[in-house]
């Protein structure tokens, strides 16, 4: 396999990214100067050997417990239950919530052999059972594998004395009941409210 090809190759590995998106990459890369293409491997080659996940949260950070985690100002009794470190960052910058956070690494999927011993439970559990925690927020994905992954957790912590809340579901404002998908709809009338 030639070194262009080998390029192609690894850069469609990443997620959301294609054969025909991975050669546009393999071939600007290629056209820039060599010292620019050196920067982006010492970059890629520092955040691998800089970056772990946090003790604590299991969110991906280059300090001993992540900022987060070390942030007085936090409430260490709210705890968001996310699939991924992607998903803090998407809630730090999306909400004011001032809570603390635990990353399970994915989502149960017994097709693909991710069942519970592959995901942080063990962790969450150990969090709840030290105490301190009043509520802990399932903010899984809405799929199929996510609400499989929501159900287990609660069934997980059921008993231990402290409120699983979900996060809510349904029609996104701006929405067009045409375009929504069974799920999604079903969700939003079984959780319909009351107006006025």
């Amino acid at each position: 396999m030639s070194a262009i090809e080998e390029l192609i190759t690894e850069l469609a590995r990443l997620p959301g990214i294609g054969r025909k998106t991975a050669q546009r990459l393999t071939f600007h890369l290629l056209q820039q100067p060599p010292e620019q293409a050196g920067r982006l491997a010492s970059v890629l080659a520092s955040v691998t050997e800089r970056v772990r996940p946090c003790d604590q949260c299991g969110n991906l950070t280059e300090d001993q417990p992540c900022a987060i985690c070390s942030d007085p100002r936090r409430d260490p009794g709210l705890l968001c239950v996310v699939e991924e470190p992607s998903t803090v960052s998407v809630v730090e910058r999306s909400t004011d919530f001032r809570g603390c956070y635990h990353v399970l690494g994915g989502h149960l999927s017994p097709l693909d052999g991710v069942g519970p011993e592959s995901l942080r439970l063990d962790g969450l559990v150990q969090r709840v059972r030290q105490g301190g925690i009043r509520e802990v927020i399932l903010a899984t994905n809405p799929s199929m594998e996510g609400e499989v992954t929501a159900t287990y957790i609660q069934q997980l912590l059921a008993g231990l004395g402290v409120r699983v809340t979900r996060l809510a579901r349904g029609l996104p404002m701006g929405g067009d009941l045409e375009y929504i998908d069974g799920v999604t709809l079903a969700h939003a009338l079984v959780a319909r409210q009351d107006v006025g």
